[in-house]
């Protein structure tokens, strides 16, 4: 990306703070290996509060929206003409069992819709980034930004699927049952999984929770669809952000070839 906007280099910027903090608490905490789905760390609050103080400093007069219930967070607005979502720490189960599969996610809103997106995994500097019509990006360690297009894979027989670990090891179950897919490259990190399809190292990811919160998606959104993907509900419809109620119906994230096709396998029964 030749000229990034000062909104996507700030939250770069922020992202890359949390970052050395996050580490900090990473390689000095003890594994825990049967951490649960709900855990949080202070590890997840101290990074909320160095992404929102860096970019409330920048601009005071957005509005944010955070996982976290931090002082800082309780006297930041939470409405304004643009949005910023946060998760400090997605895949906190990844951070916790010490696994790597954890990232930092920031995305900014405007209008209901995703302006920019990024996603950083702290344990191997793989930084993907994206801005409304500016295209996706990937920088990892200290290479030079290389941009990302989504896979080219027409075949749903041929589907590389991300999705999160299951209980079981490798076993099939919810919507990847009915998409059968050939390969399956697993996460904790729903962050992690959009990147995963944006970078065209899996066609698709797909979710059938039956409601998730903004920041567990909104980065990672704008990723695949400026890599030329496509994400929209289980039932075809598109995603907005910002609006007070959780998100619902679920979703499907993919190469933008086979989206319908995948659909058509996991859209609800009306």
């Amino acid at each position: 990306m030749l000229s990034p906007s000062l909104e996507l280099r700030t939250a770069i910027e922020a992202a890359r703070l949390s970052e050395s903090r996050i580490m900090d608490f990473y390689n000095n905490m003890v594994q825990i290996p049967d951490a649960q789905a709900s855990i949080t760390t202070q590890a997840d609050r101290d990074s909320q509060d160095i992404i929102l103080g860096h970019l409330h400093k920048a601009f005071p007069s957005d509005g944010f929206l955070g996982e976290e219930n931090t002082d800082l967070y309780s006297i930041l607005p939470k409405t304004g003409n643009r949005l910023w979502v946060v998760d400090p720490i997605d895949g906190t189960r990844g951070f916790a069992k010490k696994n790597g599969e954890f990232c930092i996610m920031i995305a900014m809103v405007q209008n209901y819709e995703v302006q920019l997106g990024v996603v950083l995994q702290p344990t191997s500097r793989r930084l993907t980034f994206a801005e409304l019509g500016a295209g996706c990006w990937r920088r990892d360690g200290a290479t030079p930004d290389i941009r990302c297009r989504a896979s080219a894979t027409q075949n749903p027989a041929r589907l590389t699927l991300t999705r999160s670990r299951p209980k079981i090891p490798g076993s099939l179950e919810g919507k990847s049952l009915l998409l059968t897919p050939e390969k399956l490259l697993e996460t904790y990190s729903a962050g992690l999984k959009f990147a995963a399809v944006a970078r065209a190292e899996a066609d698709a990811y797909t979710n059938d929770y039956p409601t998730y919160h903004d920041w567990d998606i909104c980065a990672g959104h704008i990723l695949v669809h400026e890599a030329g993907g496509r994400v929209s509900s289980l039932a075809g419809r598109p995603l907005f952000y910002g609006a007070p109620d959780y998100q619902q119906d679920g979703f499907l994230a993919s190469n933008g070839i086979m989206h319908n096709a995948l659909l058509a396998k996991v859209r609800p029964q009306s």
